[in-house]
């Protein structure tokens, strides 16, 4: 559903089509949604939390048999996505139980806007130094020493939080009112100078191909030489000692973390991929994005799915670490007996 201030997220269905129609056809369009999206937003993207939560507790244990400086990206990427699911909650909540309170005000809708973009750009852009981290780790010994350390970690984190921060503040000034009662400002909508000044034309222009088009080729490539470069390493090893059918043993100790790369990058490839052909598709047909409410349209249909598969890579990664990780499963039993030997502890007193 379109939130008030998820023209976030439709800000480029307006470039791509600009008839949008009246404030009051707006205003219709969204007490519609209010009113169908009522059954079903909070609860499920509360239940998505629990998983992120638990990601964070368990990596911050640092006993999942990961190198620190692994884990910090891992770490990095649970909170961020942590951050965007508490976001979006924060907009719905706003726009479907309670209509009119400070949330949907104009300033704070679109400092929501601000943050939900933020979080989501730096979830995808850590993906990206993740990669990065693993590819100089497995293909460039001579660089692995001095980048494939905390120290560098905690710098690029601290650079991707910064540099998306620069990015997405401008979104906070593309909104004006939708409408004014009594003097206070309510929900967000475009101001008309987004279609006509060249610099926010280059903006909409830059921000598709730095969110996702970018991130997709690029670690698209960095996990193809990855991959080429394992191979090759693994066949010149066999051919120096001369053994075809034995389980090499220097690619059996990267197994989990080579194993966890190419999870969390096929995950990333397949819940962006309705994104980035959806992108594609607009911007080469010309054909524009959806612009109304018909539940029963193909196009309605596509966009939804994209945003909710948007959000699914927001809180997956736990089960990604569950399946492919002995050690993180292990300690996942150890955090959830918590509770109970607590609950115990303190009975017996």
């Amino acid at each position: 559903m379109r939130d008030q201030s998820e023209t976030v997220d439709d800000y480029r269905r307006r470039k791509a089509s600009p008839h949008t129609g009246t404030v009051e056809t707006e205003s219709i369009a969204i007490l519609h949604c209010q009113v169908t999206d009522r059954g079903c937003s909070v609860v499920s993207y509360c239940s998505h939390q629990a998983p992120n939560l638990l990601v964070i507790v368990i990596l911050a244990r640092g006993r999942c048999g990961l190198s620190k400086c692994f884990t910090y990206y891992l770490e990095a990427i649970a909170v961020f996505d942590f951050l965007v699911i508490i976001s979006v909650i924060l907009n719905r909540i706003g726009r479907i139980y309670f209509r009119y309170n400070v949330l949907s005000t104009t300033p704070v809708c679109s400092l929501i806007a601000v943050l939900v973009h933020s979080t989501q750009d730096g979830s995808v852009w850590l993906t990206v130094a993740f990669t990065i981290d693993r590819f100089v780790a497995i293909c460039c010994q001579n660089l692995k020493t001095r980048y494939c350390t905390e120290k560098t970690a905690s710098l690029v984190i601290g650079t991707v939080c910064i540099l998306n921060c620069i990015k997405n503040v401008p979104l906070y000034f593309i909104y004006r009112p939708l409408y004014t009662i009594r003097g206070v400002p309510w929900f967000c909508n475009i101001k008309s100078t987004y279609y006509t000044f060249p610099v926010w034309q280059a903006y909409d222009m830059l921000d598709p191909i730095l969110i996702p088009i970018f991130p997709f080729v690029l670690i698209f490539l960095l996990n193809a030489l990855t991959i080429k470069h394992i191979l090759g390493a693994n066949r010149s090893r066999q051919r120096l000692r001369g053994v075809e059918n034995r389980q090499d043993p220097e690619i059996m100790n990267h197994k989990r973390p080579i194993v966890l790369l190419f999870a969390i990058s096929l995950s990333f490839f397949l819940l962006w991929a309705t994104q980035v052909g959806r992108f594609l598709y607009v911007r080469v047909r010309g054909a524009g994005y959806f612009n109304n409410q018909n539940f029963k349209d193909p196009q309605y249909i596509i966009s939804e799915t994209t945003n909710m598969l948007q959000l699914l890579s927001s809180c997956n990664n736990f089960f990604i670490y569950a399946v492919s990780q002995n050690k993180f499963r292990e300690e996942l039993k150890v955090v959830m007996k918590y509770p109970f030997i607590i609950h115990k502890s303190v009975f017996k007193r």
